[in-house]
């Protein structure tokens, strides 16, 4: 490449790690500290009309606020920039660039908005911005839509900075790298830069970066990168790597010290609470060519192995792959979960012979599950009691295992255990497996509640028990050291997904008190909801 510039997006797509919450002392932080290190280009934040705010954070709500509460000072030969998605933000609201605020705006769009953003663009660059094209998720353009997206750019915004080639999902491999670099390079306007912003699903953003520096080509370049790979997902290139290795072998005079400070003081400390890097659902998600959102929603349920979560993902129907669509991806579990139906009405009544009448003692794999072994026990070996283990049996010898994981049933199976299983989970008849249908005992409230928890409440009511007592039932804390005895049952929960499964439970067993008592044997933070 004839030259090569390097783009910060620690303040945008770091942001999206946090909602933008850096807080004034770490913006101003990590704004100065890029300064020092001498990286070419900055990207403050967002600009969004409607979620945007004044200050405070990396989302504002115009460029007016980026210069009045942030950028009050800059550094000569460094440029500065914001970015906005089509749609979110109107150009018309731009005061005029006159060199004290932002340079330029980068545009991001889809592949569906690839003309209708053009008038948009063209206001930005009618007031005086430095013009960044976005097209996202390139790699679902076919070479003809990509060809005619490069000749309207040409002959529309032939005064553009940068055009990008952006891989939005990770998935790029060289071939892919190579195919698309070439048809930009040979077809844009020489008089604009190629950019490329990276995502680091397959662990290929620096690798993509040296190659991209390789290909031959008389084009400026410029590469996106955020400290410590800061960003949404699978993060992004590392900034402080990647300007080692221009200083290396471009004899670029990058500073690194800087950038280390930063995350020593500032980045760590966010990284300790919020997580963002490599992980097996957004290898997922790259491989399954969508948007990360979906693998990490169907994971982080914690109900599927991860080969199911891999042919959930398979699924998603193209158009539907680039945008996370809530509703959408809960309709796809419950279908997934319940493609398999079972006629239970001959379980139901057996079951209601053993529990009708009779105290229903459930125990999940909670940590405290413990702390109550003596009067567990006595329960257990009580005439009146049904016992009911929850996935977990390996602390107690309960009459049934309800499980509704498929390790959880073929472990039961093994070790010859009275199963009760939702169809979700098992596809054969079994002896001494009584099969309960997954849609019909599951509940469907602000998505698919189907816990063991949820189902066992909802089943044991149903069979008549006169009351159930909740033994292990510890409620989800984010200190994922607190939720479960079996450290193989571990798995990070945020704050408002706690939060969430909490008061979902809480409240479904307030309501079920209404006919059935239901009781704590041990502490849990469902009784504090």
């Amino acid at each position: 490449m004839n030259s090569v510039k390097v783009l910060d997006v620690t303040l945008r797509d770091g942001g999206c790690v946090i909602d933008f919450n850096f807080g004034q002392a770490y913006m101003e932080q990590i704004l100065g500290n890029l300064e020092k290190s001498g990286v070419d280009i900055i990207e403050l934040g967002y600009l969004d009309a409607k979620k945007g705010t004044p200050e405070g954070r990396t989302q504002f709500c115009d460029e007016k606020v980026v210069r009045q509460g942030f950028l009050k000072q800059k550094k000569q030969g460094t440029t500065y920039v914001a970015m906005f998605d089509y749609g979110k933000f109107d150009p018309d609201t731009l005061e005029q660039c006159d060199g004290n605020g932002i340079d330029g705006l980068r545009i991001a769009f889809h592949k569906k908005d690839r003309l209708n953003m053009i008038s948009t663009a063209k206001k930005v660059l009618e007031k005086g911005y430095q013009l960044f094209i976005q097209p996202m998720t390139i790699m679902r353009y076919s070479d003809e839509e990509l060809l005619e997206l490069i000749n309207v750019v040409n002959t529309e915004l032939a005064r553009a900075t940068a055009f990008y080639v952006v891989d939005s999902f990770g998935e790029m491999r060289m071939n892919d790298l190579n195919r698309v670099v070439h048809l930009v390079d040979h077809n844009l306007n020489p008089n604009i830069q190629m950019g490329f912003h990276s995502h680091n699903n397959l662990q290929l953003s620096y690798s993509n970066a040296v190659t991209l520096l390789q290909f031959f080509s008389s084009r400026n370049v410029i590469i996106d990168a955020s400290i410590l790979g800061m960003g949404k997902g699978a993060g992004n290139l590392n900034t402080e790597l990647f300007l080692e290795h221009l200083n290396l072998y471009y004899n670029k005079n990058y500073k690194i010290e800087p950038l280390l400070e930063v995350i020593d003081k500032v980045v760590n400390t966010i990284r300790a609470e919020f997580y963002w890097g490599y992980s097996i659902e957004y290898y997922l998600s790259s491989v399954n060519h969508c948007t990360p959102s979906y693998a990490g929603h169907f994971y982080k349920k914690h109900m599927l192995p991860v080969e199911q979560v891999a042919e959930l993902l398979g699924m998603i129907a193209e158009e539907k792959k680039i945008s996370f669509d809530k509703e959408y991806a809960e309709q796809l579990y419950l279908s997934y979960n319940a493609r398999r139906h079972a006629n239970d009405d001959p379980t139901i009544l057996a079951l209601t012979e053993k529990i009708k009448g009779k105290r229903v003692l459930l125990l999940a794999p909670g940590k405290r599950l413990t702390e109550k072994q003596e009067e567990i026990n006595a329960l257990i070996n009580s005439n009146d009691v049904i016992s009911i283990s929850l996935n977990a049996f390996d602390k107690f010898d309960t009459d049934f295992v309800l499980t509704t994981r498929v390790d959880a049933f073929n472990n039961a199976l093994q070790q010859n255990k009275k199963i009760i299983a939702t169809s979700g989970v098992c596809e054969s008849s079994y002896e001494n497996v009584y099969l309960i249908d997954y849609e019909k005992w599951i509940t469907i409230e602000n998505g698919v509640n189907d816990s063991s928890g949820i189902v066992a409440l909802k089943l044991m009511a149903a069979c008549g028990a006169s009351e159930i007592i909740l033994a292990g039932f510890d409620g989800f804390s984010v200190d994922i050291n607190s939720n479960y005895y079996d450290k193989t049952m571990r798995r990070p929960v945020t704050e408002e997904q706690a939060r969430q499964r909490n008061e979902y439970f809480s409240t479904y067993v307030r309501k079920l008190r209404v006919n059935t008592p239901v009781t704590y044997l041990t502490k849990s933070l469902y009784e504090e909801e």
